[in-house]
């Protein structure tokens, strides 16, 4: 495995340190996509990260699930990530989802694609601002190899199941439920459902009044998601 030697110029350096302080510069001016991949390729190899440059995963729904797993899978160099929500970030978002309190009031692909591009500015990372319906479904997720269901409601996690089952029966989709309050974390596993479908979660734990949705638990859900998207992409297909 390479060894990462920093290739970043002193002009880098310096903006660095002006950017951490306050001053505002584009992520492209602070690292070169050469010094991106050569950490990415320390960490992982040639043939792990090649993989995972050429993965295109769909991430449908952008709050505590969709954010957390689409920003795990932007730090290992997942290179086409497609960001599908039609909502905006409220305060009420930020007790889970990975978003700051100026992102409130912004649509949340936006806000997620800004955040990844300050974490990798040269991965591709389309955006649809928009709810996912009959109409719709089999054009937004014809380009796309993985699809990660991460909505909050559950008719809406039903239907695109069903929509992606039916529809594109040979790709690979992954969803979750019961991730609520604050039960245990070992409840929660990865299983494979049919050849093409996985389901992360504990299957069960709704929200309730004083056990809602909150970011530890639904975080390792995510995780498990974001994990499962990166086996497959790997040619790993057992949960």
């Amino acid at each position: 495995m390479a060894e990462f030697i920093p290739s970043a110029t002193p002009e880098q350096i310096d903006k660095r340190a002006r950017a951490f302080a306050g001053e505002h510069f584009d992520a492209k001016e602070l690292v070169s996509e050469k010094e991106v991949r050569d950490a990415l390729l320390e960490r992982h190899g040639e043939q792990t990260q090649s993989k995972l440059d050429a993965a295109r995963v769909a991430i449908c729904g952008c709050g505590g699930l969709g954010s957390t797993a689409a920003i795990a899978l932007a730090r290992i160099g997942v290179g086409h990530l497609h960001l599908i929500d039609f909502d905006v970030v409220d305060m009420t978002n930020l007790n889970r989802q990975q978003y700051f309190v100026w992102h409130v009031g912004q649509p949340k692909v936006t806000a997620l694609k800004s955040i990844i591009y300050n974490i990798n500015p040269y991965l591709d990372v389309r955006v649809d601002n928009v709810k996912v319906t009959d109409d719709n479904v089999r054009e937004l997720l014809a380009d796309d190899d993985i699809i990660a269901e991460c909505f909050d409601v559950p008719e809406n996690k039903t239907f695109l199941v069903n929509a992606v089952l039916e529809n594109f029966p040979d790709k690979k989709l992954v969803s979750a439920s019961g991730m609520a309050g604050y039960r245990s974390s070992n409840l929660i596993s990865t299983r494979r459902v049919s050849k093409n479908f996985y389901f992360c979660g504990d299957g069960e734990t709704a929200p309730k009044p004083g056990a809602g949705l909150m970011a530890p638990r639904v975080g390792v859900v995510s995780c498990h998601e974001s994990n499962m998207v990166t086996r497959l992409i790997l040619g790993e297909e057992d949960a």
